[in-house]
């Protein structure tokens, strides 16, 4: 009896608690009816927003990036065409120089003496001359009326000649010693942009050995000669004839060929340069061919000697496709990308490339093959997709902005 009492208090709890856990289960189910997650958002979570690229058929200008050199349009050498020493430096170092304008001084004086003794030859020659012409003129009468012998007049004539000799050997040493006195005064010859003077007073300089002073380069527009592979060039003129490729501006890739430069922190150059020439002769010991472009340098963050880099648009693909570097996942055996479906599940789909393209808004591979226009490529946000297959918020890809910044933006429109 005793054993039984106990065995019955448990059955009348039991039955107590009975209609209680009912009701807790019966609300369990409805809120979990309530609360669940929609279909395909594991854990309830939404959809991650990934920034896409709608896919679009447009003409690609087919960029080369090659390294350069930076060169003067002019360059002049200022060197000394007399013999002497320096007195003065006429003007600032890294200054703008004009044509004509004073740059050095060489001690004069010798030169002044030189012309004014050239000078007093001249008066002498001019004597000399104003007394044997008239002499001669004198005896040609005479000489035909027989008053004086014939050789006494060829004798005067020859005087008159000889003077007329020495006046016109005189004004070409006073010419002559006036130029001397001249360059003493070393003037700019071309006008640019002048550099260090290579010389101080005091200074002797020599016209034989031809002492250079100074240089001056003008660099408003500026050269850049840069190489290309002679292979390149050949391919590139052969899928022009062949009407794979387009010129730019259709003048022939030569004529119409746009030039950017890089400079070493990444940037391009506001202004973009033409190319002027390729080379019709390939260097033997490199295989490459030489091309300068003019590029304008106003600002003159372009220097002569500087190295930089050259991205050369020398043809276009008439329609082609751009993707992102970023959007692309490269292997040994396919490139894919990530494609938006009907479902907003991503598909992975292989592409086939072409060249690598680099603007203003970054890094981007041209795509051959593989995508249709109007497909949506996901180009950022890839470590927002947890779930292998689950479906994904598309929205426009920014070039720098990633993909929340996106969706925030795509949210206030």
């Amino acid at each position: 009896m005793a054993a039984q009492r106990p065995a019955q208090r448990w059955q009348a709890r039991l039955l107590y608690l009975a209609p209680l856990s009912v009701a807790i289960a019966s609300l369990l189910v409805a809120c979990s009816k309530e609360g669940a997650p929609p279909a395909g958002a594991p854990g309830g979570m939404p959809p991650p927003a990934v920034g896409v690229v709608t896919v679009a058929q447009q003409a690609v200008p087919l960029q080369t990036e090659l390294p350069g050199r930076v060169e003067a349009v002019r360059s002049a050498q200022v060197r000394a065409r007399v013999n002497g020493v320096v007195l003065k430096r006429l003007f600032t170092e890294g200054s703008e120089v004009k044509a004509g304008q004073a740059l050095f001084q060489i001690d004069p004086a010798p030169y002044q003496a030189s012309l004014d003794s050239a000078l007093a030859q001249l008066a002498r020659a001019q004597a000399n001359l104003s007394q044997a012409a008239p002499l001669a003129e004198r005896n040609k009468p005479l000489a035909e009326a027989k008053a004086i012998s014939q050789q006494d007049y060829l004798v005067s004539l020859a005087a008159a000649k000889q003077a007329e000799a020495d006046v016109a050997a005189a004004k070409a040493a006073v010419t002559s010693a006036r130029l001397n006195l001249d360059y003493a005064a070393v003037r700019a010859p071309i006008s640019g942009r002048i550099g260090r003077a290579l010389v101080t007073e005091g200074a002797l300089v020599s016209a034989a050995e031809a002492t250079q002073l100074a240089l001056i380069q003008q660099t408003n527009s500026v050269y850049v000669n840069f190489t290309q592979s002679a292979n390149e060039v050949q391919q590139l003129r052969r899928a022009l004839s062949q009407g794979q490729l387009r010129a730019s501006g259709g003048n022939g890739a030569s004529q119409a060929a746009q030039v950017r430069v890089v400079l070493d922190d990444g940037s391009e150059l506001a202004k973009p340069g033409r190319l002027l020439f390729t080379d019709l002769s390939v260097d033997a010991s490199s295989g490459q061919v030489t091309l300068r472009a003019e590029v304008p340098n106003e600002q003159g963050q372009l220097l002569p000697g500087q190295y930089v880099r050259v991205r050369l648009v020398q043809a276009e693909l008439p329609s082609a496709m751009l993707l992102p570097q970023q959007a692309v996942t490269r292997s040994n055996t396919a490139d894919t990308v990530l494609v938006v479906g009907q479902d907003g599940k991503p598909q992975p789909r292989q592409v086939r490339l072409g060249s690598a393209q680099v603007n203003k808004d970054g890094a981007f591979w041209v795509v051959l093959d593989g995508l249709k226009p109007g497909e949506q490529v996901i180009a950022d946000g890839f470590q927002k997709m947890f779930v292998p297959g689950a479906p994904v918020k598309p929205v426009p890809w920014t070039p720098g902005a990633s993909a929340p910044a996106a969706a925030s933006a795509a949210a206030s429109r």
